[in-house]
């Protein structure tokens, strides 16, 4: 029988690896504000200016496998805590970097400490808090967690404009000493202990760990609701909604920096609200989702079809319900925590974490690619009409992503006998 552990040492434990979290996304999102002030530093074509997001992001995605093996071997502590360090290092290279190669260099190393966290915060949460909790707590995290891209919507923005692009960045660097800290003092990879090692694993046993994962429709379903619902915003938050709304639509840059914080307000709301439907309704998770990610095709489809720049209730319209999206993803968790045993379970989330970033690494570089296409000579100056094309390729995303939620839904439903449906193991 669990013993739980004293609330307040659960909840020091969990909110010392939510501010890891938070800070993550800070320092993930950290770019997004500065895209213009980046292409003009490094003097950048749009193409290169994507190619920082598309190293970040490839590299996180690439790291998802590695780092729940990783997680699943030495544990949420120590992995953490390499993250933490990693993150703020490469933060201060791209302080000081005055050579695209060099920030090249930096944004890469963010994707690699970036990639060290959430798997990492997410097993202490189902190492912590008791199963019925999980799902709520799970959204908690991802919602609360998105304070981060607020601080680089607004705060980013005041200290590049004050006090330049190395003391902006130097400061971002200044908080992972701070949460090293706070890690090595506060946080245990259970109740059971500090530090909790795995089994050693050969490659044999990392292959069949890996495989027994990816063999279960659950996971795959979870694999495919991460990548059909975090894209269009992830895009947005990371790189290219500020010149989507300044170029695209005519907005101010204080406008176009509302907007993007009002996105992050939707995900904090959305989140929690979520995870308490998920938690009362799990055989209709997958319901849940496919009704998201239709209604952002929609409120996407009106603003690229409206006839010159869309109204601003519409743009709001569009960055709240492409917002929920973000904590839509985290759904895909959960079909992974009740489709693996424990063992499995950081490896899982490798798996489904990946999903999301492929995509959205994708997504990025195709609007790239097409608003150099679409905009004559070297300009940056992008066109509406450039943005059109180039937010458009989402539709391709959207329909891999919802014919695979649709084929795998029916295929984890029907591996669910009674016995599972009545103890509460759902997908």
């Amino acid at each position: 029988m669990r013993v739980e552990p004293p609330t307040r040492t659960v909840l020091t434990v969990w909110g010392v690896g939510l501010a890891v979290y938070l800070v993550a996304v800070f320092h993930r999102s950290s770019l997004a504000v500065a895209g213009l002030a980046a292409s003009e530093r490094f003097d950048i074509s749009a193409s290169q200016l994507a190619t920082f997001t598309m190293l970040q992001l490839l590299v996180y995605a690439g790291m998802q496998i590695p780092v729940g093996l990783l997680v699943d071997r030495f544990g949420s502590r120590s992995v953490m805590l390499a993250g933490t360090l990693m993150l703020a290092g490469a933060q201060a290279l791209f302080a000081v970097a005055e050579s695209y190669p060099l920030a090249l260099l930096a944004r890469t190393l963010v994707g690699v400490g970036d990639a060290l966290t959430f798997i990492c915060v997410l097993r202490l949460v189902s190492r912590w808090f008791p199963a019925r909790r999980v799902p709520l707590v799970t959204q908690l995290t991802g919602t609360l967690g998105q304070v981060g891209a607020i601080g680089a919507a607004i705060p980013m923005t005041y200290a590049l404009g004050r006090w330049g692009w190395t003391t902006a960045y130097l400061g971002a660097a200044v908080l992972g000493s701070v949460l090293a800290v706070a890690i090595l003092v506060a946080v245990h990879d259970s109740p059971d202990g500090r530090n909790l090692r795995g089994p050693r694993m050969s490659w044999g046993a990392m292959r069949q760990t890996l495989s027994a994962s990816w063999a279960h429709p659950g996971t795959r379903l979870g694999f495919w609701m991460h990548f059909s619902t975090q894209f269009s915003a992830t895009a947005l938050s990371l790189l290219w909604g500020y010149p989507f709304l300044v170029r695209g639509e005519g907005l101010s840059s204080r406008q176009a920096g509302v907007l993007l914080s009002l996105m992050i307000v939707a995900v904090m709301l959305s989140g929690p609200v979520l995870g308490w439907l998920i938690g009362r309704h799990p055989w209709h998770r997958s319901t849940i989702v496919l009704t998201i990610v239709w209604s952002i095709v929609a409120v996407w489809t009106v603003v690229l079809v409206w006839p010159g720049e869309a109204p601003l209730p519409v743009l709001v319209a569009l960055v709240l319900v492409a917002g929920v999206g973000g904590p839509a993803s985290m759904i895909g968790f959960d079909l992974g925590r009740t489709s693996n045993p424990v063992e499995r379970l950081a490896s899982a989330s490798g798996i489904i974490n990946q999903a999301g970033f492929t995509a959205s690494l994708i997504l990025v570089v195709a609007i790239g690619v097409i608003l150099d296409w679409r905009t004559p000579g070297d300009s940056t100056a992008y066109t509406p009409e450039a943005f059109r094309w180039a937010m458009s390729s989402q539709y391709v995303l959207w329909g891999i992503g919802l014919v695979q939620i649709w084929r795998y839904r029916r295929k984890a439903r029907a591996v669910i006998d009674r016995t599972q449906l009545e103890s509460g193991v759902l997908a």
